[in-house]
């Protein structure tokens, strides 16, 4: 999960080398903590949230095989 998310926000901010993913796992839930540089923060929200919703959409349907919640924070 945390390659997934890290591929997709490269691929969308001006600053690849700021990307930072880091995963948390628990036993039924993993957390994935996304962080940008200020000005790429935008870019990985998008317009009403749409951008970060689609991240989000994404990471759960590649959970789904595993049977785990995933949450994805973007800092």
């Amino acid at each position: 999960m945390k390659e997934l998310v890290e591929v997709i926000a490269k691929a969308l901010v001006d600053f690849p080398d700021e990307v930072v993913v880091t995963e948390t796992e628990s036993e039924k839930t993993i957390v994935i903590k996304l962080k940008v540089a200020a000005l790429d923060m935008g870019k990985i929200i998008g317009k009403q949230g749409r951008i970060a919703k689609a991240i989000r959409s994404v990471v759960k349907a590649a959970a789904a095989r595993e049977e785990k919640k995933v949450i994805v924070e973007i800092q």
